[in-house]
């Protein structure tokens, strides 16, 4: 299942997760704080504090940073996760007024590329192949 995402995420909140996502690797807040010039420590550690309430990020390890122990941040979850997750959220939030068949329908009329659209296509057959199976 996936994690709800909260509502009240601000830019400043995203521009951290990007950055811990495209870093790949767990950042303190003074690394997060330095790969932006947008970013004072002060705003990362508090936007750090809100992403660890709402478990969005964790404490990956504890480093030193110079001689000073800091605690090393990383996503609790992927950015594919994340997107998923916001877009179930509004999925939600319209179900009533549009159906999965149509939804499915709009994705796929989008695809462009014909020999993308048999691999989403032939993975969309197994999911169904896979439903059934299980009702």
């Amino acid at each position: 299942m996936l994690q709800a995402i909260p509502d009240n995420l601000t830019g400043r909140d995203m521009d951290i997760l990007n950055i811990l996502w495209k870093s790949g690797e767990p950042l303190t807040a003074s690394q997060i704080a330095s790969s932006d010039p947008d970013l004072t420590i002060n705003t990362v550690q508090a936007v750090i504090r809100k992403l660890l309430k709402e478990k969005l990020i964790k404490i990956d390890n504890i480093v030193y940073s110079g001689t000073v122990l800091c605690r090393s941040y990383c996503p609790s979850l992927s950015e594919d996760d994340f997107a998923l997750s916001q877009f179930n959220c509004e999925y939600r939030k319209i179900r009533g007024r549009i159906s999965k068949s149509a939804l499915v329908s709009a994705l796929l009329g989008s695809e462009t590329n014909p020999e993308t659209m048999k691999n989403d296509l032939s993975e969309l057959q197994n999911m169904i192949d896979e439903y059934k199976k299980k009702i």
